[in-house]
């Protein structure tokens, strides 16, 4: 009897469009950026959804159709800058609406994520503050030239965040967080030499994009970027640690996506404007400065991938090339780091040692110092006033347009009387054209 009962639910289910097409809400989890609050709606299959601001008191609406809450929602920590409440309502029609109350305006994004190994369906709601907004979001860009110290800056990446796991390991190890421990062992190395100075570009349990990460980097003028990260592999046997740089097709891709920009972005490559250029000169221009930043990435990995053998296996004995996304700016030599596999089980075991990811970190600081051995930082401020070390590839004109001087003042100041300059000069910036 109970098994035609249940075959009669069923039955009944499947002709009921109604009940068949429901969404179930299964939960809310909340992550807090710096610069922004996301909202993660848990479901049990992709939903439509409608979005819509109210004004007095300001409330962020989302209509999700043909959907139910199950159970009650979660205590939500409310500390944060944007929201004072979140409350549910079912309206005509089977339509789930989610009520955000707000403390102050915001411009919201929605976008919904497949699964994954760890969650479902998605519902993403990302809040921003109004006045920054989605379109004021930091753009790619040069920084005005500026006085600087003799201190090297690194920006350092730890990969993944938030919503984004990565990979994970055989004991539920998350790439997440054991990416962000080896970021700030990092980080305490380089804050204690006094050579150098350490930009975290994430640190929390948040994500940020990653075309954001480049934009952190180059707005905090990084003289080199490095993203760490923890690989996994379908075979377990599979183990070592690996370095990347960008790969000429990577280089290629986003030359054009930076050119076909150049009107609006205000873009500097290798200190020249590229808004009054034409399309050919731009490229040239381009392919320049991003055909050295590759050339400079890769020797910095190589430094890298030196110091990681010689605390364990290397996956590869070379640096590897690729077209990751976080590696593509124009002007920073950077690196992708595979600190090791997680899906390997004796690597898994390593990484959640805090002695072992400390050794990590310092074959990266250790390399990143070899490098700079032989690439003293940009531009040094020293009593009798500030001086840019020559680099290769360097010209005089590019020089004086990155410290918004003339060719003419810059030799003047030098007591130079052709243009030849040498890698490793020292060359003396007037004062006045950087502020000083």
């Amino acid at each position: 009897m109970k098994v035609y009962r249940i075959a009669g639910l069923l039955l009944l289910w499947m002709a009921n469009p109604c009940l068949a097409d429901v969404v179930t809400v299964k939960n809310l989890r909340m992550w807090r950026a710096p610069d922004h609050t996301r909202l993660v709606l848990d479901l049990s299959r992709p939903v439509e959804h409608r979005l819509f601001t109210l004004e007095n008191p300001d409330r962020l609406v989302v209509d999700l159709q043909r959907a139910k809450l199950l159970g009650s929602l979660p205590d939500l920590d409310l500390s944060g800058p944007y929201l004072r409440r979140v409350r549910t309502g079912t309206q005509k029609g089977g339509v789930l609406r989610v009520v955000l109350d707000l403390k102050r305006k915001v411009r919201p994004r929605t976008f919904v994520l497949t699964p994954n190994r760890v969650y479902g369906h998605r519902l993403v709601i990302d809040l921003y503050a109004k006045q920054a907004g989605m379109a004021a979001e930091p753009r790619d860009f040069t920084p005005p030239p500026r006085e600087r110290s003799a201190k090297i800056v690194v920006a350092i990446d730890a990969g993944h965040g938030g919503e984004d796991p990565g990979s994970i390991g055989r004991v539920g190890t998350r790439e997440k967080v054991i990416t962000l421990k080896v970021a700030r062992e990092l980080k305490k190395l380089i804050s204690r030499d006094p050579g150098m100075h350490p930009v975290m570009i994430r640190n929390g349990d948040y994500y940020v994009r990653l075309r954001r990460r480049i934009e952190q980097a180059r707005r905090h003028q990084a003289d080199v970027f490095i993203s760490i990260h923890a690989d996994a592999f379908p075979d377990r046997r599979v183990r070592g640690s690996s370095v990347y740089a960008l790969s000429p097709r990577g280089a290629s891709n986003e030359g054009a996506r930076w050119l076909a920009d150049k009107e609006n972005a205000a873009d500097l490559i290798g200190g020249v404007s590229l808004r009054d250029k034409d399309d050919l000169l731009a490229k040239v221009l381009w392919d320049l400065s991003m055909t050295k930043t590759v050339s400079d990435s890769l020797e910095l990995g190589r430094d890298v991938l030196r110091q990681l053998s010689k605390i364990g296996p290397t996956h590869r004995k070379r640096v590897e090339q690729a077209g990751f996304l976080v590696l593509k700016s124009p002007d920073i030599p950077s690196i992708l780091v595979e600190t090791a596999f997680l899906s390997n089980p004796a690597e898994e075991r390593l990484l959640r040692n805090a002695k072992h990811r400390r050794r990590v970190a310092n074959a990266i600081y250790q390399g990143i110092k070899r490098y700079f051995r032989r690439h003293p930082v940009r531009a040094v401020t020293a009593k009798s006033g500030v001086y840019y070390v020559v680099r290769s590839g360097d010209s005089l004109s590019m020089i004086a347009s990155r410290y918004g001087t003339s060719v003419i003042r810059l030799k003047r100041a030098n007591k130079l009387n052709g243009n030849t300059i040498r890698v490793g000069q020292k060359l003396r910036i007037p004062v006045n054209d950087v502020g000083g």
